[in-house]
Formats: C-alpha cells, sequence, structure tokens
C-alpha cells in the first residue's frame, strides 16, 4: 500500500493542477447542466482544491491510530491497552451525480484514495468529462494507473462492479437511485453511504432580515438552475411575513432568466403545480407549461397535503406556505419525508434554537447552499434522505475499516483459570461496588468483595 504520505503529496500536487488549469476543470464540469465557467469555477473547482487542502492538513491526524490509556478503563482489564487502527476497505465504488460532477465525486473520490483504497468510480449523466478531468489531473499528480478506474456512465456498468464485488460503495442521487441501489448491495451485504435528494425547508423568524432571505432563495433558484440536493424549496412563515417575501421573491424570480429542466422532471414539475393549484395554492410568479426552458415558478398558498411539498424536484420551484407559530412551522418542516437540510432566517440566538429543532442532517442559519460547502463539514441526511456522510473527518472516516488491539501486559490472567465455587462472590461484590446506586451500596460492595479475596486467599494458603 502506498504511505500516507505519498498519498498526500499526490493530492497536494493535484491542487496546484487545479489551481494552474482551473477554467479547464470547471469546462469540464459543465456536465448536462451546461454550468457556465464562472459558476463552475465557485461552484466545483474552488471547494474541491478546498477539500484537497484539508486534507493535506488534516488526514494524518484523523487516520492516525488512537491509543487509549487507563482513563475509564474497567478495573478488571488492569495491564490490558487499546488501539483504535483505522484501515482501508479495499475498493470503493463512488456512483456519481450529475449535478455536481467534480466536487462531489472528486472529493469522495481523493478521501477514498487518501484513506487507502482502490476506487472505481461510475459518473452521472453527463459526468465523464468530469470525471475523466479527475483521473487525468490525479495520474499527472502521480497517482498510480491502477488505484482510480473511471466506468461509464451507463447504470449497467455500476451493477457489473458491484456483482464483482466491492467493499462499500458512496451514491449520490435520487431517493428512487438510492433505493435500486441498495436493493442490490443487499443481495451482495455490501455496505455503503447513501446522499439522497431533499426537498429542504427555510423557516422564516419574526425580525428576519426579508431583503436578505429573498436574495438568498432567489440564489438557490439560479445556482446550478436549481438542481441541488439542498435548494430551498419550502418556505415557511407567519401569514404577514409571508405576505411581504412574496412580493420580494417574485420580484427576484422575475429577473432570473429561464433554465434547461429534464423533460421528464418539467412533465412531472407541471403535474404538481396544477394540482397545487386546483387544491388552493396560487402561482405567483412563473408559468408551468411542461416546456424543457424552466422559468422560476414561486407558488403562493401552499399547505400541507399538497404533494408538491414532498417532492425531490430539481428544477427551479419554491414554495411559500403560511404558518400561524414557529412551532407551527417546525412541525411542517419535519413532517417531510426527506431530511436532508434546512435553513433559518431570523436574530442569531432565535434561530440556533429553532436550529436545533429541525431533525435534518444540515442546518445554515441567515444564508443557504454555499456555507455546506466547508471542507471540515460532514453532510448527509437522514429518512429518505439517506445515511451515512460525505466529506469532512467523518467522511474520511467511512471510507475507512476499523480494527481494535487489545494488547495484555503482566501476568494477571485469572480469567484463563477455570472458576472456582468463591468466585460468584467475588464478582458480585464487585459489581456492586463499581455501579451500584449510592455510595453507601459501593462502600458495602467493596468491604464485600475484600472479604471475599481474603477468604480465597486464605484458601490457596
Amino acid at each position: 500500500m502506498i504511505p500516507l504520505a505519498t498519498r498526500l503529496a499526490i493530492v497536494r500536487r493535484f491542487r496546484h493542477l487545479l489551481a494552474d488549469e482551473a477554467e479547464a476543470f470547471a469546462a469540464a464540469a459543465s456536465g448536462q447542466l451546461q454550468t457556465p465557467v464562472p459558476e463552475g469555477l465557485i461552484g466545483e473547482v474552488l471547494p474541491l482544491a478546498d477539500a484537497c487542502l484539508f486534507l493535506e492538513r488534516e488526514a494524518e491526524a484523523i487516520l492516525a491510530p488512537r491509543r487509549r490509556g487507563s482513563a475509564g478503563r474497567p478495573l478488571w482489564l488492569f495491564g490490558v491497552d487499546l488501539e483504535i487502527r483505522r484501515e482501508p476497505l479495499g475498493t470503493v465504488l463512488i456512483i456519481g451525480a450529475y449535478n455536481y460532477p467534480l466536487l462531489l465525486t472528486g472529493v469522495q473520490t481523493i478521501q477514498a484514495l487518501v484513506a487507502g483504497n482502490t476506487v472505481l468510480l461510475k459518473p452521472g449523466r453527463g459526468g465523464s468529462a468530469a470525471a475523466t478531468a479527475l483521473a487525468s489531473g490525479l495520474a499527472r499528480a502521480g497517482l498510480p494507473a491502477n488505484l482510480l478506474t473511471v466506468l461509464e456512465e451507463d447504470p449497467d456498468a455500476a451493477r457489473r462492479a458491484i456483482a464483482a464485488g466491492v467493499d462499500k460503495v458512496v451514491l449520490t442521487g435520487s431517493a428512487t437511485t438510492g433505493r435500486a441501489v441498495m436493493a442490490e448491495l443487499a443481495r451482495h451485504g455490501t455496505p455503503s453511504v447513501m446522499e439522497l435528494s431533499g426537498c429542504d425547508a427555510c423557516l422564516v423568524l419574526e425580525g428576519a432580515d426579508l431583503d436578505l432571505v429573498a436574495r438568498a432563495l432567489a440564489f438557490g433558484l439560479r445556482f446550478k438552475g436549481s438542481a441541488t440536493c439542498i435548494a430551498p424549496r419550502r418556505v415557511l412563515a407567519k401569514r404577514a411575513t409571508i405576505a411581504i417575501l412574496e412580493a420580494k421573491l417574485t420580484d427576484a424570480a422575475r429577473a432570473i432568466p429561464p433554465r434547461r429542466v429534464d423533460p421528464e422532471m418539467a412533465a412531472r414539475v407541471k403535474q404538481l403545480v396544477d394540482d397545487a393549484v386546483a387544491s388552493g395554492a396560487r402561482l405567483a410568479s412563473g408559468r408551468a407549461d411542461g416546456g424543457t426552458s424552466m422559468p422560476v415558478l414561486v407558488v403562493a398558498n401552499a399547505r400541507a397535503g399538497m404533494p408538491l411539498l414532498t417532492e425531490d424536484l430539481f428544477a427551479p420551484v419554491i414554495s411559500l406556505i403560511p404558518t400561524e407559530t414557529d412551532d407551527d412551522a417546525v412541525a411542517a418542516a419535519n413532517a417531510n419525508p426527506y431530511a436532508l437540510g434546512a435553513a433559518v432566517f431570523g436574530p442569531l440566538d432565535a434561530a440556533r434554537r429553532m436550529a436545533g429543532r429541525l431533525e435534518v442532517g444540515c442546518v445554515v442559519i441567515n444564508d443557504v447552499i454555499a456555507p455546506t460547502a466547508d471542507p471540515r463539514l460532514p453532510f448527509g441526511g437522514r429518512r429518505a434522505s439517506g445515511f451515512g456522510v460525505t466529506r469532512g473527518a467523518e467522511g474520511l472516516l467511512e471510507l475507512t475499516a476499523v480494527k481494535t488491539v487489545s494488547i495484555r501486559r503482566g501476568r494477571m490472567l485469572q480469567h484463563l483459570d477455570p472458576p472456582r465455587p468463591r468466585d460468584a462472590s467475588i464478582f458480585l461484590s464487585y459489581v456492586r461496588a463499581a455501579h451500584a446506586g449510592t455510595w453507601r451500596a459501593r462502600a458495602a460492595g467493596l468491604y464485600a468483595l475484600a472479604c471475599a479475596l481474603a477468604r480465597r486467599e486464605r484458601a490457596r494458603a
């Protein structure tokens, strides 16, 4: 296996290449969304470079064996030292997403390589150019050719890899895709990390800067054509607040050019929006005509029970949901089957308290999307949004196997001897001395333990 220092040197050289050829990497990351180069630089290249730097600085300490001293060690294990080691899994299959073909697959691939694994990379739709650029850059940085293989985009390539045998799968994709892949993995007993769909809530508290909220929501609708798993989809606020916010957001929405949407997604959006309008909602901005060039759609007067509010839409659609109280907003946010992320806008103390009540994988306060690109941050969801994490220290550790090593020092190995009749009283006294609920009971247990040990020694004599 290549030493960690050598792997990190490869990552460092790749990061320098990424900087030197940033525009070419951004162009390769354009993918199916046809992301403009400036957006690719800020949304793909820069955070990937920062993720590399994080690993260069932190990976050695994260992956280092941990030795536990005597603190907290049970008395009956006197003389036993403990090491917790992190070792490579073997072969990791990365199943990439189409919306971030360089950043997400890049971070996961590089973390898997730093952890000592061999990687199979199956790009998402339109992601082959980004995957090839990633693999080429790593090869030029010194990565041996046998450690990273780029597969075809065809889902059958992932199925064949799973059937041939891999040690872990990391998938970023829709909940539907995740369930299909999990079914394949179950047949082989293969563990996985699933980063799946979102339908994120944005909760707006009294005292929030509504101009900031409107700007942030407009960014979420504009960035990557709103094809982002943690883009805000549901805005929850009290009625007076939502009325003001609607006016600000619709003005901002009209300034956002239409974005190309997958035909199947466009038809799905039209059906859901038409259903919501028929159930009492109102289309405040845009028009849902099923076309693949979609303007921003702002759906006002949305309410619980509308299928629009529980779907993982990769399209520039957002729903405004009036609530009576903050408790109602939290309950509505948590009722969604998807639990990837959320945003809270408002005074900091109140926003922190509300963030603590949200049952999601990540919460951003007074911003959206961008802070989750911090390379120190583990990222993952709950419920229908998946399990496990990628990125950060925790994401690196997901790509390792845990091995514990217990080392016995000295010759106190009485547990190896056959049990004797008096041993039960020793064990019973020890349990009470160590774990009884009151100091009197523990003291009595300690006294009984001393007496039992003394009797055993007299018997030996």
